[in-house]
């Protein structure tokens, strides 16, 4: 396939193959959250943003397989260091029970190095697992550990941080992520201030009520509810993703990165999604004030990872341990190189200036029913006036050959790799708007 000159093309979707595989699939699978008919051809030619699925249809990927692959389809900057690497069984092998070398290539260890290398100050250790949400149980496990005795933890309206059981417990997004599982105790909600012109003398998100006191001062100061001693953990998202892409306040990033200071509590920044280049700084939380104690890391790294500092973790063998994660080498493999490969091509500075180009194009003609566009890099939304016309333009940009993905309750996102051109951006763009005009 040339990346140069491929072009979105749908003849029918879902096709024929497409309809047969979904139903084979769901004879066995319990339930989960596919949203729509897509079904990637694994096997067909594929190139930056441009993938087939079983039918033949040349789709313009602008999810990212949700962010989970940051250098789109086969980046050969990515594919040819991996031609030098011959795979061995296992692949995968038990916990941190043992070690592994990969020779000139790296592996785990490797990977946990070049975390470190771009993670914020301070953070220089890491526990590696199989997912993003393995990744934040672990963040707050040695929370709980370090901050020992302490029993609440301190969550955000409209959070979402995994479907693990522990991970459920921090969610406020969408009630079906927590209806009736046995949740983790102590855990309460503050509101997330997402009016990015917020000035707290005049606050409209509810975070900032009383001036400029905010409700996580006003909950551990004095007259609270919770003593700070008693607080485990702050967790956050440095742009929230299930939730709807809501792109924070500085004054709501400052205040909460001057409480948790103050108060010696562990900030965790949930990492998952808005981490490993996709905001056009390697971590969400670069673009702000916080200091995070702990980065949840998961999608894009390939592999979960939980990097945090050295206090924090436990210093007793034992108690950190027996996830699949870190005996993954072919997963760590493609996490450390794709660390390289942005880095090498200068993406970074790439994304950030893509994303406010798609946000610019996706600004300057407004489709009916758009009533904002925002990104923060590459992670771009589009949000509408109802639930419904998000999802009719979710479906009509399916049969225009663009693939997008829904979140929160009436946004539409767009993740396109971190290497898209201008001209994938234009048909992208030309795309949306023919699907608003069906």
């Amino acid at each position: 396939m040339d990346r140069d000159s491929a072009e979105p093309s749908v003849d029918q979707f879902p096709g024929t193959r497409a309809r047969e595989r979904v139903d084979h699939h769901h004879e066995v699978a319990a339930p989960a959250t596919h949203v729509y008919d897509f079904v990637w051809d694994a096997t067909a030619d594929a190139r930056g943003p441009y993938c087939r699925d079983v039918d033949g249809n040349l789709l313009l990927d602008f999810t990212s397989h949700v962010a989970s692959a940051p250098l789109g389809y086969n980046n050969p900057s990515l594919l040819d260091r991996l031609d030098e690497f011959d795979l061995v069984d296992p692949l995968k092998f038990a916990g941190q029970d043992f070690y592994a070398s990969t020779g000139d290539l790296p592996g785990p260890t490797e990977l946990m190095h070049r975390l470190v290398d771009v993670a914020p100050d301070g953070l220089d250790t890491v526990f590696l697992s199989n997912s993003g949400a393995e990744a934040v149980e672990n963040a707050i496990k040695i929370c709980y550990d370090y901050r020992d005795g302490a029993k609440y933890g301190l969550t955000f309206e409209g959070a979402f941080h995994g479907r693990t059981l522990g991970a459920l417990s921090l969610n406020r997004s969408k009630a079906v992520h927590r209806r009736n599982f046995p949740e983790v105790t102590g855990v309460t909600s503050l509101p997330y201030c997402d009016d990015r012109t917020c000035d707290p003398r005049t606050c409209r998100c509810g975070y900032f009520p009383a001036g400029d006191t905010s409700q996580l001062r006003r909950k551990l100061g004095d007259g609270g509810n919770v003593d700070p001693d008693e607080v485990a953990y702050v967790i956050l998202e440095p742009v929230q993703g299930e939730g709807g892409y809501r792109i924070p306040s500085e004054a709501f990033m400052d205040d909460v990165a001057a409480v948790c200071a103050e108060y010696d509590i562990p900030l965790v920044a949930d990492e998952i999604q808005s981490g490993v280049g996709r905001t056009g700084e390697w971590w969400g939380a670069d673009h702000y004030a916080i200091d995070p104690d702990v980065l949840a890391v998961g999608k894009g790294l390939r592999v979960g990872a939980t990097v945090g500092r050295d206090e924090v973790f436990p210093d007793e063998e034992g108690r950190l341990s027996s996830t699949w994660g870190s005996g993954d080498l072919l997963s760590s493999l493609v996490g450390a190189l794709t660390l390289d490969v942005i880095e090498e091509r200068g993406l970074l500075d790439h994304a950030a200036k893509r994303g406010d180009q798609l946000n610019r194009r996706l600004s300057e003609a407004p489709v009916e029913g758009a009533i904002d566009v925002r990104n923060l890099g590459l992670l771009v939304a589009v949000e509408f006036e109802t639930r419904e016309r998000r999802d009719e333009m979710v479906e009509a940009c399916l049969q225009e050959g663009l693939l997008t993905l829904a979140c929160g309750h009436r946004t539409l996102r767009l993740l396109p790799p971190l290497d898209v051109r201008e001209r994938e951006i234009t048909q992208a763009v030309d795309a949306f708007r023919r699907a608003a005009s069906r």
